[in-house]
């Protein structure tokens, strides 16, 4: 009997002992642990980062039909290949408007990047055509990319951030594909008309402004560009400042945006933290009246460009909206097309 309860003593003691050790020193027993699964980054290939290590093949330019002409110029489509994604095979078709002077010689490029326009009321040349027209009778040669989804081009990510990205992709592209655009050219003027290809200048507006100023960081190249009321303010916020324009107030935006931040590391995207890459001159051309990118932004670019040292050249409109309307629109016009040549006359 008193070996029994010896035992059940015993054994009493070591269940004693062995919940204590559980309840006070979990690690005596530890728990499996779920390994989280990681979740996939396929967008981590568009950080500033991943895109200066990008190289871009260099697709061939051709020209498409004429859309239309005046005495000085014309105007007809042209097209080339982006990859779907940084360093993809498969390459996307992308249109574009180009302006040619009519009389025979070689003539500076200017590559011209619009606003934002919505795609219902999209047309070739919208946002660009007005002063490509007068740059193109002034002797350039001009080439606006549609973008994806836009145009003739091919249809675009259906994640609205990749989308954005794609148009640096889709920018970034057209210049590596710039050496191809005399024999592009060749069929149809058969030498009579060429590009000078040493003679390359960018041009943005609003939207095309953030393009151009993201296109620089990431290159690297010393283009002169023209800006036209850029939009230069941070990443996302470039974005959350319109959101009032949306039949939503932007409700459907900063949700996916909610999930991007959670992915993603924003600053890794926004051209700002990447301005001190440019190592082009650039003149910006800002309305006093716009009202859809502040003047401020303006004023801020101008400093923190100049304090990167890159050649700088700001021009205000006062009065002047975000199409630099009713008062600003020649004059903008004529700086922007004496800067180029001041610029082209140092090579």
């Amino acid at each position: 009997m008193k070996k029994i309860l010896f035992l059940f003593c015993a054994v009493l003691l070591a269940a004693v002992i062995t919940e204590s050790l559980y309840i006070f020193d979990k690690n005596f027993f530890p728990v499996p642990v779920k390994k989280e699964q990681l979740q996939p980054k396929p967008l981590l290939v568009y950080t500033f980062e991943n895109l200066k290590k990008t190289k871009f093949p260099e697709s061939k330019i051709t020209l498409g039909p004429v859309v239309s002409e005046n005495s000085d110029s014309v105007s007809r489509m042209f097209y080339y290949f982006v990859p779907e994604k940084p360093n993809s095979r498969i390459m996307e078709k992308v249109s574009g408007l180009m302006n040619i002077p009519k009389t025979g010689g070689a003539y500076p490029v200017i590559v011209m990047f619009r606003g934002f326009v919505p795609d219902n009321i999209y047309k070739p040349g919208i946002g660009t055509q007005p002063a490509a027209q007068v740059f193109a009778n002034k002797g350039f040669i001009t080439l606006a990319p549609d973008f994806l989804g836009y145009g003739e081009s091919a249809s675009p990510s259906a994640d609205p951030f990749e989308n954005r990205f794609q148009t640096y992709t889709t920018a970034l592209a057209l210049l590596s594909a710039l050496p191809s655009l005399n024999s592009g050219l060749e069929p149809n003027y058969l030498g009579t008309v060429s590009a000078d290809l040493n003679k390359i200048g960018i041009w943005g507006h609003s939207n095309g402004g953030h393009i151009a100023l993201a296109t620089l960081a990431i290159s690297g190249v010393t283009y002169p560009t023209v800006l036209w009321a850029p939009v230069s303010t941070s990443f996302p916020y470039s974005i959350l400042y319109y959101t009032d324009e949306s039949d939503d107030q932007g409700k459907a935006l900063r949700q996916t945006l909610s999930g991007f931040e959670k992915a993603y590391d924003t600053d890794l995207f926004s051209p700002t933290n990447y301005y001190n890459c440019i190592k082009a001159p650039i003149e910006i051309n800002q309305g006093t009246a716009d009202q859809e990118v502040p003047v401020w932004w303006s004023d801020n670019l101008a400093d923190t460009l100049k304090k990167n040292n890159i050649e700088v050249k700001y021009f205000t409109y006062p009065g002047a909206d975000h199409n630099l309307l009713p008062s600003g629109w020649s004059d903008a016009v004529t700086n922007s097309i004496d800067f180029y040549n001041q610029q082209f006359s140092k090579q």
